[in-house]
């Protein structure tokens, strides 16, 4: 009558917790402030520049390299705005695991530079207005990120 079937579970993916660093660099431009964004390389959607913190390095160090590199520009850490929390799967190595990310998130202030100096991860690096940022992000919570950042950016230059 009945088949025996085996076990339906898969096996259970081993899980990594990562942390990343990325940055909120703004400017005022000639219509009012810029944010920094970039479309990776790979799977060419618009982000805010982060990436894995290394070791010896503080998420705060960690934002400032990775907004230098993947946005080609110079900045100073205003404050930390925000920590993103979330989960995913892949196999970097060639093993599927599941990882559990937090990614700080800092206001930066831009000092110098020009966003074609990105590196080789990312296809394009370019300034926008807030509103068009927040049109262009792929991902819910980093659009959350720029309103926290572009409503503190907008009370320090009120102050200044």
């Amino acid at each position: 009558m009945g088949e025996s079937v085996g076990s339906s579970k898969s096996p259970r993916l081993k899980t990594v917790e990562q942390v990343s660093a990325g940055g909120v660099a703004l400017r005022k431009g000639p219509m009012g402030p810029e944010v920094a964004i970039i479309k990776t390389a790979g799977e060419g959607r618009w982000q805010l520049p982060k990436g894995i913190v290394d070791d010896g390095e503080s998420p705060g160090q960690a934002a400032l390299r990775e907004v230098r590199e993947e946005a080609g520009i110079e900045c100073t850490l205003t404050e930390p705005i925000d920590v993103v929390e979330y989960w995913f799967v892949a196999a970097y190595d060639g093993e599927r695991k599941r990882y559990h990310k937090y990614v700080h998130f800092f206001l930066m202030d831009y000092v110098s530079g020009d966003v074609a100096d990105h590196d080789h991860e990312v296809s394009e690096a370019r300034w926008v207005s807030i509103s068009s940022a927040l049109e262009m992000l792929a991902f819910k919570d980093e659009k959350q990120v720029l309103q926290k950042a572009a409503a503190v950016f907008e009370g320090i230059s009120a102050n200044r």
